[in-house]
C-alpha cells in the first residue's frame, strides 16, 4: 500500500542545508585521465524526500564524506567518480559502490558512464584537458529568437548565466536586459541597446 506524504511535506519546515556551488564542483572535476558519471536513484517515497530536496544533499554528504573531495563529487543525485591517473579508477569506483550497497542506494543505468575521459557534469563537458561549454547551451543561445516577453528575455538571462565563465564581462553584457526587465508589465521596454547586446551575444 503506498501512502501519499504530499501534505505532510508541505506543512514540514524547509531544511536550510545549503547546496554546493556548482563552479566549485567543475572546477574540482577538471584534469582528471578518467571520470565516471552517476545519476542516484532510490526509493523516494520510503525515505519521504524529493531528490531536489537539501535533505537529500545532506545525506548523500554524510554517505560519501569520506571520498568527496578526493575521489567523488556530489550534487544531489548527480555524481562524478574521478582519478588523476587510469590505475586508480577502479579503487575509485570499488569505494563508491562500496557505500552505494551500505546504504543500499541504487543507480539509474541509463543515466551512467563509467571509465570515460570526458563527459557532462552539471551542464558542462569536463575532460583532462579542462572544462568547455556544453555544445547543447551554446545551440540554445545562438537559436533564440528576439525575446518578446518578461519570461523570453529572463531565460535568455538564465541561459547566458550558465555559460558565464565563457562569456568576457557576461554581467555586463546583460545591463540592458536588465533594465529591460523593470517594472510589472508582462512585456518588456526593449530597446535598440538591447537588440545590440542580444545581437554582440550571439556573434
Amino acid at each position: 500500500m503506498c501512502q501519499d506524504y504530499t501534505n505532510l511535506n508541505k506543512a514540514c519546515p524547509k531544511d536550510s542545508f545549503p547546496l554546493p556551488r556548482i563552479d566549485q564542483l567543475v572546477d574540482a572535476t577538471a584534469g582528471h585521465e578518467l571520470l565516471s558519471f552517476m545519476d542516484a536513484y532510490s526509493d523516494y517515497n520510503q525515505i519521504f524526500m524529493h531528490p531536489t530536496d537539501p535533505t537529500y544533499q545532506r545525506l548523500v554528504n554524510q554517505i560519501f564524506a569520506e571520498l568527496i573531495g578526493t575521489s567523488m563529487e556530489v550534487y544531489v543525485d548527480d555524481m562524478l567518480v574521478k582519478s588523476r591517473t587510469a590505475n586508480d579508477h577502479l579503487r575509485n569506483l570499488a569505494l563508491m559502490f562500496g557505500k552505494l550497497k551500505q546504504y543500499n542506494m541504487l543507480l539509474n543505468p541509463s543515466k551512467c558512464a563509467f571509465g570515460v575521459a570526458s563527459g557532462k557534469f552539471l551542464g558542462f563537458v569536463i575532460s583532462q584537458r579542462g572544462i568547455e561549454a556544453n555544445p547543447d547551451k551554446i545551440r540554445a543561445l545562438l537559436d533564440m529568437q528576439v525575446p518578446k516577453t518578461k519570461k523570453e528575455v529572463q531565460s535568455l538571462t538564465g541561459r547566458v548565466a550558465a555559460l558565464s565563465r565563457f562569456i568576457s564581462k557576461a554581467t555586463d553584457r546583460c545591463a540592458p536586459f536588465f533594465k529591460a526587465l523593470k517594472g510589472s508589465k508582462r512585456q518588456v521596454d526593449w530597446t535598440s541597446e538591447c537588440d545590440r547586446a542580444f545581437d554582440d551575444l550571439k556573434h
